[in-house]
């Protein structure tokens, strides 16, 4: 039995132009090799399996080779290029930091540094999971790396480069490997099976690629797993079933599902998938991903983004013109608002399972109705007609109202039922017909009350719940509106009472509500109208309380005092007239001797010292 070596070992790329996805990279190298701009520190980051320790390998193997190609790839046959391929190369030596990552590591390589190469002209120190490395380390390896012996060359694999210390990161050249696309997989999945001898479709390579994630050396080991489970012919089911990966028909059927309304049939999809061991949060990341598709094939020019087989997207168009754009998008808030609140539900079978029902019920136009956002809303200007007889009695003895009022005339016959009369709908045969003997009801509104001075005029409209609430407000300021021409004015003392009300409309302004509440008022009467200044210590106070509030506590105090009349303004008051802060203990002794007989009596009978 010959030795078994598995495809992602067997099929390493060993030159240039065998790596995938990293055109630019290979590029740059060639270019620096060619034109003679070799750096000494190179520092090669990027995800897993996408290359950088084979491109470290290519590049030493490259510079050391006696007789490059003139695109700048090893020859393959010179001393150098055999040694390597043979594994005795002394040019080129591979570090693993995850287990050489201490100083003593760092040491023994500053050590054989030093010695030049026996074959070509570089040594090449290559140093995987570089970040591994502790501080010290680092700090060690710095002064090396940035100044080499002139035949040494470090390059600096990492997965992690935010690990990897500033210092070390700006002596390094440092490039940025891309995650592999499946398309690039699928091609060079498609050579290593001819190679193999597999027969294998390409919806079961783009299955490998997905699963992969990005890495061709995942794809690799996973194309040896599923050749070793299904043998040299691969059928697509057997793929599914090996990775455990959901099928596209399931997502298929889901949405022909959800375009019937039938979410019966949806659940019990579900419980198929949930059946054969398949986790419920990705059955819905998959959903997600299968709308996403079928938004981007539903739109044109857009197919670089579908990356799936051919037969695929011929399907992925024809399921996509049936469903419209607001269904997609609509669709795809609900699949992913499952996702977030998945973990958080405690019944996540029941939050997948809601979740299909209203991607049912997106199309079902049954269900639209019991939707809550199609609930009927009132509507404020047209009020609803009583059921029952109108509230306003009969009196036929009396005229009928005057058609020409400033309220709508079809406003008024729907709340006073004139739309029920057919002799008011200009039909006089149908009035005819009725009856002789029978007496005509005339419905008519309630005499209005006469408006006092200053109100706004009652119209059909103000039967609503917004213009009752208005009248209330309204009736809160109209006494002493009546007077804004003359009358009587609210007393000195009112406004002083009233006063001490106002400080409590603002109990979360602490400053304002002790400023309110420790000033003094000064009224004065001008033009038939009250005048109250209060004091406030500082000019800044006053400012900010006349652009900020003023016009607020003012309505706040005519509301108080029950008057339009009043007007509120802001006084600094005078250096002279500010009472003197006692701050120490003598000044406060001596303020009470001096203004409080009882105590400067006590003071002179006991003999105390104030000072």
């Amino acid at each position: 039995m010959s030795e078994y070596i598995v495809s992602a070992r067997k099929y390493r790329p060993d030159s240039f132009e065998g790596l995938i996805g990293q055109d630019t990279i290979a590029r740059t190298l060639k270019n620096s090799i060619l034109r003679g701009q070799l750096a000494h520190a190179y520092l090669f980051c990027g995800p897993r399996g996408v290359g950088k320790t084979s491109t470290a390998r290519i590049f030493a193997k490259t510079i050391n080779c006696a007789n490059p190609t003139p695109d700048m790839e090893p020859c393959g046959h010179c001393e150098s290029c055999e040694s390597f391929q043979e594994g005795r190369s002394y040019c080129i030596h591979e570090l693993d930091a995850a287990s050489n990552n201490g100083v003593e590591d760092i040491k023994a390589l500053m050590d054989q540094v030093q010695i030049p190469p026996q074959v070509g002209k570089y040594s090449v120190y290559i140093i995987d999971e570089v970040h591994m490395l502790s501080t010290s380390a680092f700090n060690a390896f710095l002064k090396t790396l940035e100044e080499p012996p002139a035949h040494a060359i470090f390059i600096l694999a990492t997965t992690e480069k935010h690990k990897v210390l500033p210092t070390i990161l700006s002596r390094c050249q440092t490039y940025d490997f891309n995650r592999i696309s499946v398309s690039d997989m699928v091609k060079n999945l498609k050579v290593i099976a001819k190679k193999e001898g597999v027969k294998i479709d390409e919806e079961s390579l783009h299955v490998i690629g997905q699963k992969a994630d990005g890495s061709m050396r995942d794809a690799l080991t996973i194309f040896d797993q599923t050749v070793a489970f299904c043998g040299t012919d691969v059928k697509y089911e057997d793929v599914l079933r090996n990775l455990n990966v959901l099928d596209y028909e399931y997502s298929f059927s889901l949405v022909e599902d959800f375009l019937k309304g039938d979410y019966a049939s949806a659940m019990k999809t579900f419980d198929g998938v949930l059946a054969k061991g398949f986790n419920a949060l990705h059955f819905v990341g998959a959903l997600s991903s299968h709308l996403r598709d079928l938004l981007v094939a539903g739109s044109g020019g857009m197919d670089a983004l579908l990356d799936l087989p051919a037969s695929l997207k011929e399907r992925y168009r024809e399921q996509a013109s049936r469903c419209s754009l607001p269904f997609l998008y609509n669709a795809l808030a609900i699949t992913t608002q499952c996702e977030a609140g998945y973990r958080a539900s405690l019944n996540p079978r029941l939050h997948i399972e809601f979740a299909l029902m209203r991607l049912c019920f997106l199309t079902d136009p049954d269900a639209v109705a019991v939707k809550p956002a199609a609930a009927p809303v009132p509507v404020a200007s047209k009020p609803p007609v009583p059921a029952a007889a109108p509230a306003v009695p009969e009196k036929p003895s009396e005229p009928a109202p005057v058609p020409s009022r400033t309220e709508s005339g079809s406003a008024r016959a729907e709340h006073f039922g004139e739309a029920s009369n057919p002799a008011r709908q200009g039909n006089p045969d149908q009035a005819a017909e009725k009856p002789a003997t029978e007496k005509p009801v005339v419905e008519k509104p309630e005499p209005e009350a006469k408006p006092a001075r200053g109100r706004k005029k009652k119209t059909g409209a103000s039967l609503s719940l917004n213009a009752i609430i208005g009248e209330q407000e309204e009736k809160e300021m109209i006494v002493g509106e009546g007077d804004a021409t003359g009358g009587d004015l609210p007393s000195d003392e009112i406004l002083e009472t009233k006063w001490k009300d106002l400080p409590g409309k603002y109990p979360d302004k602490q400053r304002l509500f002790n400023t309110l509440m420790n000033a003094r008022l000064e009224i004065t009467e001008d033009a038939g109208k009250k005048l109250v200044a209060f004091n406030v210590t500082n000019e800044a106070q006053k400012r900010w309380i006349e652009e900020k509030i003023l016009r607020e506590l003012e309505t706040s105090y005519q509301k108080l005092v029950g008057s339009p009349l009043i007007r509120l303004a802001v006084r600094v008051v005078p250096e002279e007239e500010k009472a003197k802060e006692l701050y120490t203990a003598q000044e406060k002794a001596k303020f009470l001797v001096e203004n409080e007989s009882d105590v400067k009596n006590l003071v002179s009978d006991l003999g105390l010292d104030t000072k």
